[in-house]
């Protein structure tokens, strides 16, 4: 099997890739063949993991569940915080062609039962610390053969490092394609349950080879660190596939990624390549732990998850001397097809297309808009879609259309060829006819010195009419009240359109959020419902 091709040019097509892939076996390779054995891979709180030594724990793990009976193209569940045993247990099971399934360590037991159950896992890869989420699901999951723990305490379960420890150490690569099913991320499901987006072998070098590669620029001599998890899309991606594929160190932080916390990380490792989420980028802004320039190492700094509002960008740029590329990615596509670039970034848009993937803009009649300046839902065609949902025939016909898969996002080209968000398709509302972004209305509010965060949903007016309402967070809680509301609504009047202001406005401590960090509208808008 050639595991150490050349890289593709941008813009390159799966099947530049040979037929005869695995991409464990592949990124491994590329490493050690480049002198790396010796070189940081991964930095976790227990210490420091050389690309050699995460070659041989990969080929243990592989080894391992090929003697608990697992055969290729069964599936494991890793449900795992941030440590090197996350790559070890991913890649492992890559290299040994068996699927692996990463998923969300801040979900709940009916999410994990409902998760044994769909993908019909044979493994189940657990922290410590997440186990007990997993006792009920584990005596009712019909298919799962082991529980592995990584943790000093297995609770009668096997036991990650005795595990690890035990096999053995010779190489063995499962005959893969590129085209074959290689892992699965369940998307959030905050629509209804979890749906299972299938990735092949392709896709994780793919989304290296035509985003990381030409727009980051990462190099060996870069330290990343990523505030979204591994077991998300864009957390894989910033903490996996692109710092591996370039050889450089990747810093993991295994509990909640506070401004605390980062800050201080940031500055022990002299991180390089940092990734963040639009609200914690404000959070950290706003923090009095957030460190001076000159402390910092930053070269690169990437943002998704949601759009960026701009005044964030900019007073990023001022306080760190780095702009954010903002982008658009999303579980379906793997990662970011749509971005800013460094030098060419434009606040207020997620960018131009990435190249290697085609858009369109879908009106509400299902055409293509006619001009720049028109709205429509994004449709984006490019080689790392997923192929399909598993085991649910309806969404994932919905979804993926052919070659083209829906985003579910509103956006607008403008006459200079970058892609402005709008916000979600059913995050849109219409107010006297026409459409209004809440992610403008956002951007309104965020711009004023007191705001924090914002969140604005339709809302019912005594007239059953749709209005604009605002959930606003302030920097300092204790100012709430009416003045403040009415100086905030003045704010907006000055830089929207009259219609767009926000009728009403409501202030909050806090938004709910996924874990990811984006705001959940779709809980506020049900306050409107129930009211």
């Amino acid at each position: 099997m050639n595991v150490a091709e050349p890289s593709l040019a941008p813009g390159a097509p799966v099947d530049a890739l040979p037929r005869d892939y695995n991409f464990a076996a592949d990124i491994l390779a590329r490493n050690l063949a480049a002198g790396r054995a010796d070189k940081a891979a991964y930095v976790d709180p227990n210490g420091s993991y050389s690309y050699g030594a995460l070659a041989e724990r990969v080929e243990r793990f592989g080894h391992a569940l090929r003697s608990l009976g697992i055969r290729r193209e069964e599936r494991i569940l890793i449900c795992l915080t941030d440590t090197i045993d996350w790559p070890t247990a991913f890649l492992g099971a890559i290299k040994a062609g068996v699927v692996a399934v990463p998923v969300n360590t801040l979900l709940t037991e009916d999410d994990y039962a409902f998760m044994l159950e769909d993908s019909r896992a044979r493994v189940l890869v657990v922290s410590e610390e997440l186990l007990a989420k997993f006792n009920k699901a584990i005596g009712i999951a019909k298919d799962l053969m082991h529980v592995v723990v990584s943790g000093d305490n297995a609770q009668g379960h096997l036991r990650f490092a005795d595990l690890i420890a035990a096999a053995k150490t010779e190489p063995v690569t499962a005959p893969t394609t590129r085209d074959d099913m290689c892992f699965w991320l369940y998307t959030s499901g905050s629509t209804g349950r979890p749906k299972g987006a299938v990735h092949t072998h392709a896709d994780l070098r793919l989304t290296d080879e035509l985003y990381a590669g030409p727009i980051l620029g990462i190099t060996e001599h870069d330290v990343c660190y990523s505030v979204a998890k591994l077991f998300f899309a864009y957390g894989l991606g910033n903490a996996l596939t692109f710092p591996m594929s370039a050889g450089a160190t990747t810093v993991l932080l295994p509990s909640r990624p506070t401004p605390d916390a980062v800050a201080e990380l940031l500055k022990k490792h002299r991180v390089t390549v940092f990734y963040g989420v639009p609200t914690f980028y404000a959070g950290f802004l706003a923090s009095s732990a957030s460190p001076q320039q000159a402390e910092l190492k930053l070269r690169r700094c990437v943002s998704a998850g949601e759009a960026l509002p701009p005044d964030v960008g900019r007073r990023w740029r001022e306080r760190y001397g780095v702009d954010i590329l903002d982008g658009l990615g999303s579980t379906e596509m793997l990662h970011i097809f749509l971005s800013n670039r460094p030098g060419d970034v434009k606040y207020g848009t997620s960018g131009k297309p990435v190249p290697g993937y085609d858009f369109r803009l879908i009106d509400d009649d299902g055409k293509v808009v006619a001009s720049r300046g028109e709205m429509g839902e994004l449709q984006v065609r490019g080689p790392t879609s997923a192929v399909m949902y598993w085991n649910n025939r309806a969404q994932s016909r919905a979804t993926f259309l052919g070659e083209w898969t829906r985003s579910g996002d509103k956006y607008v080209e403008d006459e200079a060829g970058y892609f402005v968000y709008c916000g979600r398709r059913d995050d849109m509302m219409k107010v006297s006819g026409m459409y209004v972004s809440p992610f403008e209305v956002e951007g309104a509010l965020q711009s004023h010195p007191d705001v924090l965060e914002a969140a604005v949903v339709a809302w019912p007016d005594e007239d059953k009419l749709i209005k604009p309402k605002a959930f606003v967070v302030l920097k300092a809680p204790q100012q709430t009240g009416d003045d403040l509301a009415r100086a905030l609504q003045d704010h907006c009047r000055k830089q929207l359109a009259p219609y767009k202001y926000p009728r009403w406005i409501e202030f909050r401590s806090e938004l709910p959020k996924t874990a990811t960090g984006k705001i959940q509208r779709f809980k506020l808008r049900a306050e409107a419902e129930e009211n």
